[in-house]
């Protein structure tokens, strides 16, 4: 469902002239990772505050994007958003004609995202002026991913297709046994993403050629993969997380939660974090062994998927409240009680964490002196 979240000050570690951008679901480094953010932290987390938050007419699932001191979103209300991250002023919006269950993707000056219409749909970034769409059999869920002049994205009609950046043209097509609704990771010239047919596919970026495919234990549904030193993390609705080697696709280790996953997996300094209904816990595993870390039970089920940044893991719970845990014990630092349960992914970027509420309502935190 689509984002809501707020926006807000976003502060520059470094300089004031300093921004690091979250361009898509994935970020960059296809792991949920900011490795950049430096002004929040585990000595730090507990003073945030909320600097803003913004009313919206949907709920949310997935995450938004940021990229030079602009936030693109998409709404059930059928519109695409970009919001001055600073001032909070709407810069423009654009509505498709469907709700927007994707996450936007950000490259280029160009703002990627698909709707229920069945369209992937390329924004002009400052203007909000269509420069093309490409219309699919049926709705457009998954995220998509922008790679060396390439958007790849799944969609509802079993396919994933890879078009041309620049003009939208279909470069090639591949048909899965399911409905792909996660958002793809491209990663070394390859293509990782799971289908409802139960697979995870690896598949040439170029040619579309299928390199691999892994056989999951259930269907796969809004995890999307994460990819770390040379490994593909996946988890399957029946709460079974496998790590795949990228090359190969053979089993490198598997964990189940014992209860239903949606949440996609972050990967950071060698651990894997992920959600689950089971136990309404968080994961943490060792990236190389699989095995449980810690973990940390919320007041109910966890459909968030994490983020990591500066020993960090925030994430959102149906128990209305986002939560800050440090990355290395799993104890809470700080948690907030938002108006309603928290299905949305959050993004942290330049000592600000967005997340949005299932009412609505996006929130902005940050440190008390941001909003000064």
């Amino acid at each position: 469902m689509a984002v809501l979240f707020l926006a807000g000050y976003l502060l520059a570690q470094a300089s004031p002239d300093l921004r690091v951008n979250w361009t898509d679901f994935h970020t960059q480094n296809m792991m949920r990772w900011n490795p950049y953010e430096h002004t929040l932290g585990v000595n730090n987390v507990a003073s945030l505050r909320v600097l803003h938050t913004y009313q919206t007419g949907g709920f949310g699932l997935w995450s938004p994007a940021i990229v030079n001191d602009v936030i693109y979103f998409g709404s059930l209300d059928e519109n695409i958003y970009a919001v001055n991250v600073k001032t909070g002023a709407l810069l423009w919006s654009y509505q498709t004609g469907g709700p927007i269950y994707s996450s936007p993707a950000v490259a280029n000056g160009v703002v990627y995202i698909g709707a229920f219409n069945g369209n992937l749909y390329a924004l002009d970034a400052t203007t909000g002026i269509v420069l093309w769409s490409y219309q699919t059999s049926n709705a457009v869920y998954s995220a998509p991913t922008v790679a060396n002049g390439v958007v790849y994205f799944g969609s509802i009609d079993y396919n994933v297709y890879a078009l041309n950046a620049s003009t939208g043209a279909l470069l090639w097509r591949y048909a899965t046994g399911g409905k792909v609704i996660c958002s793809p990771a491209v990663a070394n010239g390859v293509v990782y993403v799971g289908s409802e047919d139960n697979n995870v596919y690896a598949l040439n970026a170029r040619s579309g050629t299928k390199l691999w495919s892994y056989k999951t234990t259930d269907i796969i549904l809004y995890s999307s993969p994460a990819v770390a030193n040379g490994v593909v993390y996946i988890a399957s609705y029946d709460g079974g997380l496998v790590a795949l080697n990228a090359s190969t696709g053979a089993l490198l280790w598997s964990y189940n939660t014992g209860a239903y996953v949606t949440s996609s997996p972050a990967v950071a300094n060698g651990v894997v974090y992920i959600g689950s209904e089971s136990y309404w816990a968080v994961y943490a595993l060792n990236a190389t062994t699989g095995v449980l870390l810690w973990s940390y039970t919320t007041g109910k089920y966890i459909l968030s998927s994490p983020a990591v940044a500066d020993g960090v893991v925030y994430v959102g719970s149906w128990d209305d409240n986002v939560y800050a845990l440090d990355a290395a014990t799993g104890a809470k630092l700080w948690n907030y009680t938002t108006d309603s349960e928290v299905e949305a992914s959050p993004i942290v970027a330049n000592g600000v964490v967005y997340i949005g509420s299932v009412n609505g309502t996006g929130y902005a935190f940050g440190l008390p002196h941001a909003a000064e």
